[in-house]
């Protein structure tokens, strides 16, 4: 493999991998029934590795019903922030207001 073809297949894995990631984020926000600002791709792409485990050891075979199954243990949903309350409170405000 040439030094050029090496880079560009590191390039193209790179973003495969972030697609899968991006669109496995959207199926558990979706089945968690919170906002995808909330779940924290960092965690999603760890809990891989636990669920590569259970995979292995017959536990699990689906992978959205096993982050969703351990969200907790995982970290997968943010924490909301003071700010982000505060922010999201005044937005309700003016939304309800002109409704």
């Amino acid at each position: 493999m040439g030094g050029n073809n090496g880079v560009e297949i590191q390039i193209y894995a790179t973003g495969i991998f972030d697609a899968v990631l991006n669109d496995l984020c959207s199926s558990v926000a979706v089945e968690l029934g919170q906002p995808k600002e909330r779940i924290s791709v960092e965690m999603v792409g760890r809990g891989l590795e636990h669920f590569s485990r259970s995979l292995l050891r017959g536990e699990s075979t689906d992978v959205v019903t096993y982050l969703v199954e351990h969200h907790k243990m995982l970290g997968l949903i943010k924490q909301e922030r003071k700010g982000h309350r505060e922010k999201v409170t005044y937005y309700q405000e003016i939304w309800v207001s002109t409704a």
